[in-house]
């Protein structure tokens, strides 16, 4: 009776746990939206707010449109580092200010866990498709607008 029981724990914790690894492998793909815009380029961005939302990120993603992407958001301005662990696409994170400002970009590699951060305390990290800001010749100092950037000035 005992090996039986045991061996029913046995395999209904290996589906909870083989269910949970699934779950954590999802990308996620329904935040809530913001329309940003920098210069005449609009971006469909995801809103990564909650800790939570912010540590998956772009995580188990394998594709992007080139006009989308996805911005954290922090509590307060802080020196900000990012990873690539679990990120299948490469991607450049915009680091930026509160009034918008780009303070840096930086190209980040897939699936690394080398640390990226920002070169001085900022609240906003938008991450693009790797090459979307050089393309279209957006660099350090450039102003990013959208409803969340004016929220901040309030």
């Amino acid at each position: 009776m005992f090996k039986r029981l045991a061996a029913l724990l046995l395999v209904s914790a290996s589906f909870m746990t083989s269910s949970h690894a699934q779950q954590q492998q999802l990308p996620q793909t329904d935040l809530q939206r913001t329309q940003l815009s920098i210069g005449l380029y609009k971006i469909d961005t995801q809103i990564a707010q909650t800790p939570r939302q912010r540590e998956i990120g772009l995580m188990f993603r394998k594709e992007m449109p080139q006009a989308e992407g996805m911005i954290f958001v922090f509590e307060q301005p802080a020196t900000q580092c990012f990873w690539m662990r679990n990120t299948i696409l490469p991607l450049t994170a915009a680091f930026v200010a509160d009034d918008g400002r780009i303070v840096n970009l930086v190209d980040m590699q897939p699936m690394t866990e080398n640390s990226h951060c920002s070169l001085e305390p900022v609240r906003y990290v938008l991450e693009m498709n790797q090459g979307w800001f050089a393309k279209k010749n957006i660099k350090k100092g450039a102003k990013i607008g959208g409803e969340l950037f004016a929220a901040t000035k309030r």
